[in-house]
């Protein structure tokens, strides 16, 4: 497990926006919290609130998340059926999304040594290949990573860097992905690890199982 800083720039027709998250993953139960901050609107509308995002090995949770839905309630949905894998699309990469796409790694690098968070790290830089990837991801992330695979980007390859310690934990990751005509570079950072990570998923109740009617 770990502490986690997510940052997702995307740019597109001479516009940029950062999504900024932070929350805590358990990497063996594959159950993640994260608070999601939206860019505000340069337009000076209202103040947005913060998402509140669950990531549950094969679902995503969302509060606060799409007009129309109530304050108290939340959004599920299957990673399979989104075409990214919910590598772009929830505004913060899953942090085991993100280490699993290196089982596809090809052309690696190895840049030079530096720090991140006060921590001397190796520095590495390749090109992922999406299907290489999702054939040999785990079994809970094959099904998402195939879905991104096979339509989620534009080009099948996916540029990266990644920073790793001493005893071979990941400290950082940026990964650059095409979407249609956006270019989106995710960075997760991570630290504290081994913190205790409480997730409560929540009730059938509490689901919205009405329509999303925006952002």
């Amino acid at each position: 497990s770990a502490r986690a800083h997510t940052s997702m720039e995307m740019a597109s027709g001479g516009t940029r926006v950062t999504v900024r998250g932070e929350g805590a993953y358990d990497f063996r139960r594959r159950l993640g919290q994260f608070k999601v901050v939206l860019p505000q609107d340069p337009a000076g509308g209202p103040a947005r609130r913060p998402i509140t995002e669950l990531m549950a090995g094969g679902a995503l949770y969302m509060k606060n998340r799409g007009a129309g839905v109530p304050a108290d309630k939340w959004v599920r949905i299957e990673t399979r059926s989104l075409s990214d894998g919910n590598l772009v699309t929830g505004g913060a990469t899953d942090p085991l999304a993100a280490a699993e796409l290196l089982r596809g790694a090809r052309q690696v690098t190895y840049v030079g040594e530096g720090r991140v968070g006060g921590v001397e790290v190796r520095h590495y830089r390749g090109v992922v290949d999406l299907r290489a990837a999702a054939k040999e991801a785990s079994a809970g992330q094959r099904g998402a990573l195939g879905a991104a695979a096979a339509k989620g980007f534009s080009k099948g390859r996916v540029p990266f860097d990644v920073y790793v310690d001493g005893v071979g934990r990941v400290r950082k990751l940026r990964q650059r992905f095409t979407v249609s005509d956006a270019d989106v570079a995710s960075t997760t950072l991570l630290y504290r690890f081994g913190v205790a990570v409480g997730v409560r998923l929540p009730a059938e109740k509490d689901i919205f199982a009405g329509k999303i009617a925006g952002p």
